[in-house]
């Protein structure tokens, strides 16, 4: 907040934005965190869905703790537009992980990915999707797995059109068998 903004009301860069309300003060922040999808086994899932993402948005975070998979595919993570087409191809990146000195890596073009392959694994960690110009996004993620390794992911999509979802899903047709996973977006 810049200056003094008259009793009762919020300023932001001078400009009058309403009234000093925890509401007021929400969208000035415009930060929100959706309902975490925890224990995705009931039903069984083998993808989990964030809709609605409003088109002001210009930095999302997906949030995995203690997730894992029932097989050995990879986590996969996609973007969607319009009313929920989400896209599977076209992005440019790859996943790397460090198992003790041994550096494996991977390349996805189905969704930003993160090398794992293996089911026993666990998963902590984050991927940040940025809007780097119109509907071109990048991101980068870490993430921790249970057997004491990392997992790192980089890439870029360009989209057809204005990003409305993030769909969390994997590589093969194994479905996730614990954790949660959520998303904080913000503009």
């Amino acid at each position: 907040l810049i200056g003094t903004p008259a009793s009762g009301n919020l300023e932001y860069n001078g400009q009058f934005f309403g009234t000093d309300s925890a509401g007021s003060r929400a969208q000035l922040q415009r930060i929100v965190r959706t309902t975490a999808v925890s224990n995705p086994t009931s039903p069984v899932s083998a993808s989990i869905d964030f809709t609605s993402i409003p088109a002001w948005v210009e930095r999302i975070t997906i949030m995995f703790r203690s997730v894992s998979l029932s097989g050995t595919a990879n986590p996969l993570f996609q973007l969607g537009t319009g009313s929920t087409t989400y896209t599977t191809s076209g992005y440019l990146g790859a996943g790397s992980s460090l198992d003790a000195s041994t550096v494996s890596t991977a390349a996805f073009t189905a969704g930003f990915g993160l090398n794992i392959s293996s089911a026993a694994n666990v998963i902590h960690g984050s991927i940040v999707i940025t809007n780097i110009d119109s509907n071109i996004w990048v991101a980068s993620g870490v993430f921790a797995r249970s057997d004491a390794n990392t997992t790192t992911t980089g890439g870029s999509i360009s989209l057809g059109a204005a990003l409305t979802a993030v769909r969390v899903t994997t590589s093969g047709t194994d479905t996730f068998d614990a954790g949660t996973v959520n998303i904080i977006y913000e503009g």
